[in-house]
């Protein structure tokens, strides 16, 4: 009837299906069936993803890369970095990291030797190091207050860290001494007396391609600005470095700069390569595979699935065509391994040359925080020609603290000695942990046995301090007992036998110096370091296990 609406009829449902898809509905019904199957037949069984190319391309891409007049990492050059940033968005990160410890980029423009960089991304960086910012008590795990012969404050000047050397064979030593401003505490374990008051004395990480994708300076994603600033600057880092490179093991690049925040004073600080992509990339041919051990990350065999190793290893390159099956594998046959399969096929699995090396250096330069320490320091690489994996080492913070005497056989790590106090403001530091890893006199008797309450997240809850499966089944064995002491003869000759390590120091100060940090805290520091190298010499130089 004309005027009258017409009504719609509703589509069949037949027709509202795609007309290629009902001209090919057979396969269809057929794969939903299969998936029927699947799910009838495997109820919940875990699907676990593999990555199965071979392929050594990385993903991540430079494509913007910023170049400067100056080599960033040029330790013969003069660098200045400023940096500027929204006081509101620095106030915010602050309060987020305050209340859960999450540590957000912010925007901030960067300025690097006269090179301007729009948008780049900042971040605190560190976990004890950043106790002090989130209102635990001063000194947290390096000369926390409350404890027996407990520092007051304050970063180690130039490495001259407090504490004891840990458990092993030698367990007992004295607290080193404490800096200008400087404290112990566990074992050498450093704290800073950080303020967000004073931000060009912050540890920061700086991403050149947080908001600006592809983008790199001189080919540098990142740069991480380490803790300690001007006269307590790390000179032991530094310095660790430099014997790192001499050693022939990868060794991050690092530099002296002047540091400016907004409109603050400027700060000394060293510059460090942070371990990234790029990082990952250059080490050998670059065709393999680096997993960075995550803070306070496990070593623990967990089962098939790749994907539950990610909690404690960050792969750093060639994500999409390699995952962490590599690692995985490889621990459940450490964790797996009798003594007797553990020397017989070790070779198979790691380059024990290059593994050697590793744990002779650390023992040589004190690192009390290596693969084996509290904050698990250490990069797995994994070459994928050899198919075997290498340890790299990384964060030297805790380097050259605790006994200069210690041999190639005594345990340098934080374990038993890890209660010695640091000194006050240049003062002495206390004991050591007494023999057998037994408390030091004066200590409180009801401890608890796990970690102090506010202990720094990554931190371990157990009532150890470190300790890596890897390292203490390769030291224990006899069957490598003497690739590690060559090892250990060859690089304390070319290290410390030649008087590299003195020199070295003598020209790592002298570019702090040239930086700004030129001070009588700093000339202190020099000192005491110095003085840590001489003593390190001299004991190894008599001793002949060493010496042959």
């Amino acid at each position: 009837m004309s005027g009258e609406t017409p009504v719609r009829r509703r589509r069949r449902l037949r027709d509202r299906v795609p007309v290629r898809l009902r001209h090919h509905w057979k396969p269809a019904a057929a794969l939903g069936v299969g998936l029927a199957a699947m799910v009838a037949f495997l109820g919940d069984a875990r699907m676990s993803p593999y990555v199965t190319s071979s392929s050594s391309v990385e993903a991540d891409a430079i494509t913007d890369d910023v170049g400067g007049t100056v080599d960033l990492y040029d330790a013969s050059a003069s660098h200045t970095i400023q940096l500027t940033y929204q006081q509101t968005d620095f106030n915010k990160m602050m309060k987020e990291f305050k209340d859960d410890g999450t540590k957000d980029y912010i925007e901030a423009d960067l300025v690097i030797d006269g090179v301007y960089l729009n948008d780049v991304g900042i971040r605190l960086k560190g976990n004890s190091t950043l106790s002090s910012l989130r209102g635990g008590a001063r000194g947290g795990p390096g000369g926390g207050q409350g404890m027996p012969g407990a520092g007051q404050q304050g970063a180690p000047a130039g490495g001259a860290s407090a504490g004891a050397t840990g458990g092993g064979k030698k367990t007992e030593g004295a607290g080193g001494a404490g800096g200008p401003g400087g404290a112990g505490g566990m074992g050498g374990m450093i704290s800073y007396d950080l303020s967000a008051e004073k931000p060009e004395e912050l540890p920061w990480l700086v991403k050149v391609d947080e908001y600006v994708e592809g983008r790199a300076y001189q080919g540098e994603r990142e740069i991480s600005l380490r803790p300690g600033s001007n006269g307590d600057v790390p000179l032991n880092e530094a310095l660790s470095l430099k014997l790192t490179d001499r050693s022939g093991q990868k060794a991050e690049r690092y530099a002296f700069t002047e540091l400016t925040v907004n409109n603050r004073p400027t700060a000394t600080r060293l510059m460090v390569e942070s371990p990234d992509t790029d990082y990952a990339e250059s080490v050998g041919n670059g065709n393999g595979v680096a997993y960075k051990a995550r803070a306070g990350s496990s070593f623990e065999y967990k089962g098939d699935d790749p994907t539950d190793y990610e909690t404690s290893f960050k792969q750093l390159n060639k994500k999409g065509s390699q995952d962490l099956e590599p690692v995985m594998k490889f621990i459940k046959w450490v964790d797996s391994a009798s003594d007797k399969e553990f020397a017989r096929d070790l070779h198979q699995h790691v380059d024990v040359d290059s593994l050697a090396t590793y744990v002779a250096l650390q023992n040589l330069m004190l690192n009390g925080d290596d693969m084996a320490g509290p904050g698990k320091n250490y990069v797995l690489w994994y070459d994928l020609d050899t198919k075997k994996f290498s340890v790299l080492g990384w964060d030297y913070n805790l380097t050259f603290s605790g006994d200069a005497t210690a041999g190639p056989e005594d345990d340098v790590g934080i374990g038993g000695g890890m209660m010695g106090g640091g000194g006050g403001a240049g003062g002495a530091g206390g004991a050591g942990g007494a023999d057998n890893g037994q408390m030091p006199e004066g200590m409180p008797t009801d401890m608890p046995s796990g970690m102090p309450e506010g202990m720094p997240d990554g931190m371990p809850g157990g009532g150890g301090m470190g300790g890596h499966p890897l390292k203490e089944k390769f030291l224990d064995s006899d069957a490598f007992d003497d690739v590690y002491k060559k090892a250990y003869s060859e690089l304390y000759q070319k290290l410390y036998g030649s008087g590299t390590a003195a020199t070295d120091l003598k020209d790592i100060a002298e570019q702090a110096r040239n930086a700004g940090a030129d001070s009588k805290t700093l000339d202190t520091a020099v000192t005491k370091l110095q003085k840590t190298v001489t003593e390190r010499s001299a004991a190894l130089a008599e001793d002949k296990e060493v010496t042959g």
